[in-house]
């Protein structure tokens, strides 16, 4: 059994910053990528960030320069530190691991979400 919790958000004035947290636990094999996603109320769910296990990382042109997405493998978590938040920045903001579940099923990873926390950056 895999799970995926996310924890960190809340209300924040414009300006502001807050920083998700995002542990995966459980039997697993490893986990390969991992990211930030979020979901606006009518709009669909985007991508902000991701973080390949190597480091390597990847944002949406929206929140470069503001937000950094890291991990910590030995914790299997993820972190997203958001800076200068907007207004438009207030989603539900999920985090997704891409994980393999064992060393046979390496070539099928499969990705595990969490169950989102809110963000709401008010003007």
């Amino acid at each position: 059994q895999v799970q995926v919790v996310e924890s960190g958000g809340g209300l924040v004035q414009a300006g502001g910053s807050l920083r998700l947290s995002c542990a995966a636990s459980g039997s697993f094999f490893s986990i390969n990528d991992m990211g930030w996603y979020r979901q606006a109320p009518g709009k669909q769910r985007e991508l902000v960030a991701t973080i390949t296990s190597g480091g390597s990382t990847n944002y949406a042109d929206s929140v470069k320069g503001r937000f950094t997405i890291s991990r910590d493998n030995a914790k299997n978590t993820v972190y997203l530190q958001m800076n200068s938040l907007k207004p438009e920045d207030t989603a539900v903001y999920y985090c997704k691991a891409r994980i393999t579940r064992s060393p046979e099923l390496v070539h099928r990873p499969y990705d595990y979400w969490g169950q989102g926390t809110q963000v709401t950056v008010s003007s």
